[in-house]
């Protein structure tokens, strides 16, 4: 914003003798506040479950976050125009549900920018940090990780989120933001499905291997596979997302 401010000033003052300086919002700092917490909250939820409640109700988050509705429906337009929501006239605001076809499109980028994200941690990562991962899963069995398949699949995602974060690359990570919310939601409700957990603790030991090895072109193909691997499940076994 102070960035903003200076650009508008320096603008104006190219056509004016003083220093024009435009007045800033005073709810500036509020609005953003609104939409991180509403896009925080959505990101959150597993949006992907038989059970999601996935229209808004907006005079249930004025209550909840005890300010007007009028702000609350600039972070929703906000969302809107980032695909999170859509908002139908008379009816409502729902969350966004991805078509089988494009979560298919979402795995597949997802799995070009993960597997770079391995192949730029075996150079650039930390023993430390790739160490962090095998921390992650050191006391995980197979057997444990399908009696336990919540606890697992949190686990899955920080295992994958971290990945792109040893990678080194800030936009990488960026990209992969915006498709978290509906990757993170079909991983968590597929881990159960057809043996994945079972196999999914292997292909993490595998790859945590490689990294630790610093082989570069093993850990992309190990972590790339891994993906389309979820994306032959998605094609093969999944049905509600059409």
């Amino acid at each position: 914003m102070e960035r903003e401010a200076e650009t508008i000033a320096e603008t104006d003052a190219a056509g004016s003798s003083g220093l024009v300086v435009q007045p800033i919002d005073a709810n500036f700092s509020l609005k953003d506040r609104i939409y991180d917490s509403l896009k925080q909250a959505i990101t959150s939820m597993n949006i992907y479950a038989e059970d999601a409640e996935l229209r808004l109700d907006e005079r249930k988050l004025s209550e909840q976050l005890e300010i007007s509705r009028t702000p609350i429906r600039e972070a929703l337009a906000r969302l809107e125009q980032e695909g999170l929501v859509h908002i139908v006239p008379r009816k409502g605001v729902f969350i966004v549900r991805k078509t089988k076809r494009e979560i298919m499109e979402m795995i597949t980028v997802w799995a070009a920018l993960e597997s770079m994200a391995a192949r730029l941690a075996t150079e650039v990562a930390s023993d430390e940090e790739i160490a962090g991962l095998r921390t992650l899963f050191a006391e995980v069995e197979s057997e444990e990780a399908k009696a336990h398949i919540d606890e697992y699949s949190s686990k899955n995602i920080r295992f994958h989120q971290a990945i792109l974060r040893l990678g080194g690359c800030q936009l990488i990570q960026e990209m992969a933001d915006n498709l978290f919310i509906h990757m993170r939601s079909i991983r968590a409700r597929t881990i159960g499905e057809a043996d994945r957990a079972r196999r999914s603790v292997i292909d993490h030991m595998h790859i945590i291997e490689a990294l630790e090895n610093r082989d570069a072109e093993l850990a992309e193909r190990l972590v790339r596979e891994h993906s389309m691997n979820l994306a032959r499940h998605v094609e093969k076994y999944v049905d509600y997302l059409d």
